[in-house]
């Protein structure tokens, strides 16, 4: 049976967007044609149905998070049956959280509507940038005044936890540019801030032509400015690149970085299992035609694995350690099913080197470490 303390979130997928960004490495594709929004909802509960026979689930959801792709693409009424028929298979908890990515260039006031009619309670909206220069270099179908507008719309139709999407190290960008563009975000006053380093991914068109980025230096000068600044407009910093009003932290998030449980439904998505101190990780096929075919049984998993005993470590850690707050010696046993007690050597020298801090309360990430933070996982992956 399910390890009962922890939570379980639902995360799913819509892979389709208006075009694809040169720098994502997402499970997004252009849509071409008419969006087949009733047989992607009727895929996605096929697929939960067959999620369910194979792991039957007793937890109630502790957060839903639609993710993409371009979830704004659907209707508010396909996202209201959506989550209707979630909730017939599973139990919500009374403070569940519900969070749906959104594009600027997707937005008008009846989808927005809808959505908060449906039941999302929390909004992510990619924003990027609001220096038109800078979205035209990253590819994007908004402009700034778009994005802005998507805010407005946003709160008239009714969301009181928005969070805003913003990256720096920008193509050409300069540290000064930065600072402007992240205090444009801020005096649109959302709940929460995700602020973060562009960087070239493989497989991407940013890989294969490369734009011109900022250097290493600015680009540590950019992130220290931007934590100043949102620490001085009371946005607290909890994880790498999170940042949040009180209150307003990224429920289905935290679980990730805290090792918890959350099905993966859709084409490309991956999920988490723990049963009978076995932890299992499962993840879909990504093309959307095949996905579309064969959701509802085995052919629409691409992968299913178990986590041996010797990988859980790291998985942990490399989750746990983007938290400011680190991780409980108690919470790494409870969610591995392993002692610490091998991984104490390990933890010691490197708070000895000065990448981790800790105490009677547990180990987190130096200021070093977190600037470090790949070099530090890395002692751990033996």
């Amino acid at each position: 049976m399910a390890t009962p303390e922890l939570p379980l979130s639902l995360y799913l997928h819509f892979p389709w967007c208006v075009r694809k960004c040169p720098y994502c490495d997402f499970n997004s594709h252009a849509l071409r044609g008419e969006m087949p929004e009733d047989a992607y909802v009727d895929a996605l509960l096929r697929d939960l149905d067959f999620e369910l026979t194979q792991y039957p689930e007793a937890r109630p959801l502790h957060s839903i998070f639609m993710g993409g792709g371009t979830p704004s693409l659907f209707s508010g009424a396909a996202i209201g049956r959506l989550l209707r028929e979630v909730r017939e298979r599973l139990a919500f908890a009374p403070d569940i959280e519900i969070t749906m990515e959104a594009n600027p260039g997707t937005v008008d006031e009846a989808h927005f509507a809808g959505y908060r009619a449906a039941g999302v309670n929390r909004l992510s909206i990619g924003v990027q940038s609001l220096d038109a220069t800078a979205l035209k270099a990253l590819g994007r179908i908004h402009d700034p005044s778009q994005a802005r507008r998507a805010v407005q719309v946003a709160r008239a139709a009714g969301f009181d936890n928005l969070n805003l999407d913003l990256m720096y190290a920008l193509p050409a960008q300069t540290v000064a540019a930065a600072e402007t563009d992240l205090q444009a975000l801020i005096d649109l006053a959302p709940d929460h801030i995700s602020y973060y380093q562009l960087t070239l991914e493989p497989n991407t068109e940013f890989a294969a032509r490369p734009p011109a980025l900022p250097d290493d230096d600015a680009a540590w000068q950019m992130q220290e400015q931007g934590q100043r600044l949102l620490a001085a407009h009371g946005y607290a910093q909890y994880e790498v690149s999170a940042y949040a009003r009180a209150g307003r932290r990224s429920r289905h998030n935290l679980n990730y970085w805290q090792f918890g449980d959350y099905l993966g439904i859709g084409a490309g998505a991956h999920g988490k299992r723990t049963q009978d101190a076995v932890i299992a990780r499962r993840a879909r096929h990504k093309h959307p035609r095949r996905y579309l075919d064969a959701a509802g049984g085995d052919a629409a998993l691409q992968e299913h694995r178990e986590v041996p005993p010797a990988d859980r470590p790291f998985e942990y850690l490399m989750n746990a350690l983007r938290l400011n707050q680190g991780f409980a010696e108690a919470d790494y046993e409870r969610r591995t099913g392993l002692p610490l007690a091998p991984l104490r050597p390990a933890l010691v020298r490197a708070r000895d080197d000065g990448l981790l801090l800790g105490d009677a309360s547990g180990w987190w990430a130096s200021p070093l470490g977190l600037r470090h933070l790949n070099g530090l996982l890395t002692r751990f992956l033996d």
